[in-house]
């Protein structure tokens, strides 16, 4: 059987906060690729501009003869609801395959579309809950 071939798709922009070292998103993409016997072609690296998106539209838009794209995380797909939607309805009308290899989700499918856009929402309404209930609740009283 013929391997499945991923492109790898790396930031060296800071996102959830937290700036992970392109080295290691490379090696866990490339581990996360070996565990599923994917072929692991070599990652293309967004752009240094906050918000940017430009290499991820252009790498599905050369997604010609590959399966799909492993990000490291899926929360570098664009934090702008629309354009992450747009991106990734993309992938499903090519019949490609994006996966977030930290979380091990994936999106080839309306299904798994509306899974990661409802991890979204929890992610960017997390800020808005209270961070200890038992102190806020103290404070009512």
């Amino acid at each position: 059987m013929k391997k499945k071939i991923f492109r790898g798709y790396i930031f060296s922009r800071e996102f959830m906060g937290e700036r992970v070292p392109q080295n290691v998103q490379n090696l866990f993409i490339r581990d996360f690729c070996n565990k599923k016997n994917f072929q692991y072609l070599l990652s293309a690296t967004e752009y240094a501009m906050e918000s940017s998106s430009m290499v991820l539209a252009q790498t599905i838009n050369e997604s010609k003869k590959i399966d799909g794209i492993v990000a490291y995380s899926i929360f570098q797909l664009p934090s702008n609801k629309q354009k992450r939607f747009e991106y990734l309805k993309k992938i499903i009308s090519l019949k490609k395959t994006f996966y977030g290899a930290l979380e091990n989700l994936k999106v080839s499918n309306n299904k798994d579309l509306e899974q990661i856009e409802e991890i979204w929402d929890i992610k960017n309404n997390l800020q808005f809950c209270p961070k200890n209930i038992s102190e806020n609740l103290k404070t009512k009283k």
